[in-house]
């Protein structure tokens, strides 16, 4: 195959006869990305109310990033796990200090942080408690990610998502979301941990109330029981706060985050607070590519933005301004959310075709339940990018 840029039909044909189709794709080309836009292979822009699902929190290729990965591509791209590097250590120290947390653990993506957060907490417990502490209660209508562990912790049986892939990974049991007393009959003597999301993203973005977050930390307490976060999408400024625990006035015993943390490369990190530390030595995990050193140099350039630029009070400020205009579109039964993840629930099935209907005019959303859709910007947009956004989210649902 030559250098020279292929045409969209070829780059879909291409996709036609090699790929897995796992996702409905919007009919253009990604070629360039800057700020909050996307362009595609006219050079039209499309105004990136989807971030990379979250991903692109400091903008599309934003140049303190770009400029973090080539100056780190010049001198190392990947050394393996059994050498100590440079953009590794600033990068946990950057994290820990920045969330009060004490250890962390890199990997590559959001799924396996939720993935290597389970395997901890179910050694904890066998560690410190005995054979049978392995339990885990999750929240229904949750998502934690697609491998075997992460999707039996995903409260969503009979869907798609879990569909076919049985039996699942034992020791997950389903509670509901913002009610302690569920969460507390879900747990017997066998459980070790409780799992959820601030916010709860696939499940149409519902946050957790205060009460139900500090409930559940009380429970775990009195229950010697770990308390565990999953902010693979909340985190780094997307809710207000650097983590969205943090307007909660609840310290998790381990968090993981994804998404947001590398500007656009893929990794992901566990943190834990100071009684985990001794539950994982050598042997007790791995990965190959975790905390790569390009991943890691971008990523430690991405939160310096995030919390250089105040990134998570524009995030505040911004979400309530775009939450209160949401309100005025037509068929809204409810508007929710935090900061920048904001979900919008229709009194109608129509929230797959307002995906694709604003995309043609040139607005890119995800839709999340058939009647949520969910809008996750960029956490330094602008009020007129969100004039704009709301313009044409009110002239496609006025034509649904």
């Amino acid at each position: 195959m030559n250098n020279q840029d292929l045409t969209k039909d070829e780059i879909k044909d291409l996709y036609d006869t090699y790929f897995y189709e796992t996702f409905k794709r919007f009919d253009f080309i990604a070629k360039k990305g800057h700020d909050a836009y996307i362009v595609d292979e006219n050079g039209r822009e499309y105004l990136d109310f989807m971030a990379g699902i979250a991903v692109n929190s400091a903008g599309h290729c934003n140049p303190k990033v770009v400029n973090a990965i080539q100056e780190q591509c010049k001198k190392l791209m990947h050394a393996s796990n059994y050498f100590y590097t440079e953009p590794q250590a600033k990068l946990a120290k950057l994290i820990c200090d920045s969330i009060g947390m004490e250890k962390i653990y890199f990997q590559n993506s959001g799924a396996e942080a939720n993935e290597v957060m389970i395997k901890l907490a179910r050694k904890y417990g066998k560690d410190n408690f005995g054979e049978n502490r392995y339990k885990i209660v999750t929240a229904r209508n949750s998502f934690h990610g697609r491998t075997l562990g992460t999707l039996a912790a995903t409260g969503q049986p009979d869907t798609p998502i879990q569909h076919n892939y049985d039996p699942l990974v034992p020791g997950f049991v389903y509670a509901d979301f913002n009610d302690v007393e569920s969460f507390a009959n879900a747990c017997d003597e066998d459980t070790i941990a409780i799992m959820v999301e601030p916010v709860q993203g696939e499940g149409g973005v519902i946050p957790a109330t205060k009460e139900f977050l500090q409930g559940l930390r009380k429970l775990c307490d009195e229950r010697n029981m770990l308390l565990l976060f999953d902010e693979v999408q909340t985190g780094w400024g997307r809710t207000g706060y650097l983590m969205a625990y943090m307007g909660y006035g609840v310290k998790p015993d381990c968090v993981s985050m994804a998404k947001a943390m590398g500007g656009g490369m893929p990794i992901g990190a566990m943190c834990t607070s100071a009684k985990l530390a001794l539950t994982f030595g050598p042997g007790a995990h791995g990965s190959t590519f975790a905390g790569n050193p390009v991943a890691c140099a971008a990523s430690y350039a991405q939160i310096e933005e995030i919390i250089d630029s105040k990134l998570s009070d524009n995030s505040m400020a911004k979400g309530i301004y775009l939450r209160d205009k949401l309100k005025n579109l037509p068929k809204v039964k409810q508007v929710r959310g935090k900061g920048l993840m904001i979900g919008v629930e229709f009194t109608e099935d129509i929230a797959t075709d307002i995906k694709y209907k604003a995309a043609e005019e040139g607005l890119l959303i995800t839709a999340v339940r058939p009647a949520v859709i969910r809008l996750v910007p960029p956490l330094n947009v602008s009020t007129e990018e969100c004039d704009q956004a709301y313009n044409i989210l009110e002239d496609v649902v006025n034509n649904i």
